[in-house]
């Protein structure tokens, strides 16, 4: 019954859905037409850079805490994660896909008026009114974080308190991010990376993530085990009583400057209450190490400032190098959109094209660690038994055009054409010198995935020298598996393979890449069937 009730709003919904695509589609093959194809990057790139008209007598330290002087900063991040992502690519591309077509999106004024100076036309009126929803909406959202904080400590206080362990943690981790069992290998996971990492704190005796339903496992004498949340819960009448009044505090500043059109507050009251959760907190009860990895590169969260301050430290590493644009015949483009608003404490890279990366970035001031191949996910699953020499292939799997349209690429490399021809190629050469095609593709994206590539991907599966490899299984074990490696450029897994003393290439098979690419860090680009041809002779021909 309740099914055919909306039936008519789920058709019209959808039909809505799909308009706004074909716009989008219009106005992405516009840009394509134009000779400003990397407006949308550029847009982003303003966004990322453009300091906000706000100083530190701006922030009320009782919302903020202690450390104004990174208020604008954090609001700015802020922004790009929440409204500067895909969804703002969307609305730029489909008012491009319409005649006389107008941005209607939730954003700041200050923001309205870059897209403006960018040459798009904005309805003002409604994006107003959509981005006072937006902080009305995300303001409700603090007050409720700061009573799901005071609800947990409270009920916390009935049952019995749990041994507190020096500990580390990890943010935004999977499943397969976590120790496997694996007969006869090691686990090529970040958590047993770290454990092995001589940089880590020394005097751990847990390691906590937030995995659900993960179990509870031993690695070497440390405890590798799930927290409810990154943060401990509130613990105690004093903490409790404390956090709440600071909670009705910043919920009484946060609407007044609500309606007083200072908007920063009540947008950021989510994050102050995690922030706030620390400060009340004893030192014991936090991390020795919070690491973050670089999915979520833009924005470092407010309550990292805290924990820093009481002792924590706080670590950001690349679990990839695949950062940077392509290097265009002319010269570099701009680094990509986010990067240059990044304002973490420290930074772990595997070489030093990746410092060189993260200081063009943030400076030459920022404290780098270079420490080789980080590890990042594995599986248990078993690897396919090799009879014959196995080359070992990494490609980039491409989107469906939809998505490509609205990830706003002014580059077009990663596309079913170019992955085509990249297997294809191998494929026959492989075929010629009688090796095996070991191909593991990135992830699993499904019906996301091009149905080009999908196609020619499950005819290729079908060749017998060809192995399809399980995504999740990692690339350290796949590559052992090999006497060569080709990766499509810039994967990281060419340096994994360096690294391990593998022959390791890129191979291009458009032309069309600069092989003095920083972003290739050292490793040969190759293009042309001929060049692939003749090193992989030479490869399988030396019995590396």
């Amino acid at each position: 019954m309740i099914s055919k009730l909306f039936f008519p709003f789920i058709g019209v919904l959808k039909k809505w859905q799909r308009a706004r695509l074909r716009r989008v589609m219009r106005g992405h093959l516009v840009l394509k037409r134009s000779e400003n194809v990397d407006r949308i990057a550029m847009v982003k790139q303003a966004l990322t850079e453009h300091r906000l008209e706000l100083a530190e007598r701006d922030f009320s330290s009782s919302v903020m805490g202690q450390r104004l002087e990174y208020g604008e900063k954090v609001v700015r991040q802020y922004l790009l994660v929440r409204c500067g992502g895909l969804d703002l690519n969307q609305a730029l591309l489909s008012a491009l896909g319409k005649k006389d077509g107008r941005v209607v999106f939730y954003l700041p004024k200050e923001w309205r008026d870059i897209l403006t100076q960018h040459g798009f036309k904005v309805a003002h009126i409604r994006s107003g009114i959509l981005w006072q929803f937006y902080v009305v909406a995300v303001l409700s959202y603090g007050v409720l974080q700061i009573g799901k904080i005071l609800l947990t400590g409270l009920l916390l206080r009935k049952r019995a308190k749990c041994e507190q362990k020096r500990y580390a943690a990890f943010v935004d981790l999977g499943l397969g991010n976590l120790p496997q069992q694996i007969d006869g290998s090691q686990s090529h996971d970040v958590i047993s990376w770290y454990l092995q990492w001589s940089g880590r704190a020394a005097d751990i005796e847990a390691v906590r993530h937030t995995v659900h339903n993960a179990p509870t496992i031993h690695v070497e004498g440390i405890e590798v085990l799930q927290a409810r949340h990154v943060l401990p819960d509130l613990e105690g009448a004093r903490a409790v009583g404390s956090y709440a009044f600071w909670g009705l505090h910043a919920c009484i500043i946060a609407a007044f400057d609500c309606l007083r059109g200072r908007w920063w507050h009540a947008l950021l009251l989510n994050q102050a209450a995690l922030a706030a959760q620390v400060r009340v907190l004893p030192s014991t009860s936090l991390a020795r190490q919070y690491l973050f990895h670089n999915s979520g590169w833009m924005y470092r969260p407010l309550w990292t400032y805290d924990a820093e301050q009481r002792g924590s430290e706080i670590l950001f590493y690349f679990y990839s190098t695949n950062c940077e644009s392509f290097k265009r015949p002319e010269a570099y483009p701009p680094l990509p959109y986010g990067w240059k608003a990044m304002t973490w404490p420290r930074y772990l890279v595997w070489d030093e094209y990746q410092a060189d990366f993260v200081r063009r970035a943030v400076g030459v001031q920022t404290e780098i660690s270079v420490v080789g191949t980080i590890w990042f996910q594995s599986s248990a699953a078993e690897m396919p038994r090799l009879d014959k020499p196995g080359v070992a292939i990494f490609d980039v799997t491409p989107f469906r055009q939809s998505r490509y349209c609205i990830l706003g690429l002014d580059y077009d490399f990663y596309t079913p054409g170019t992955s085509k021809e990249f297997l294809a190629h191998i494929a026959e050469a492989s075929h010629r010198l009688n090796a095996v095609m070991l191909w593991k593709r990135k992830r699993k994206i499904g019906t996301m995935a091009h149905p080009q590539y999908r196609n020619f991907a499950e005819r290729l599966s079908e060749q017998e020298h060809v192995v399809l490899v399980d995504p999740e299984i990692s690339a350290l074990r796949v590559i052992e598996s090999s006497c060569a490696v080709v990766s499509m450029p810039y994967t990281s897994t060419a340096l994994i393979a360096k690294a391990m003393g593998k022959p390791s290439i890129y191979y291009d098979p458009t032309g069309l890449l600069q092989r003095d690419d920083r972003a290739a860090h050292g490793i040969p680009i190759l293009s042309g069937v001929a060049e692939l041809s003749a090193w992989l002779s030479s490869q399988l021909g030396s019995g590396k």
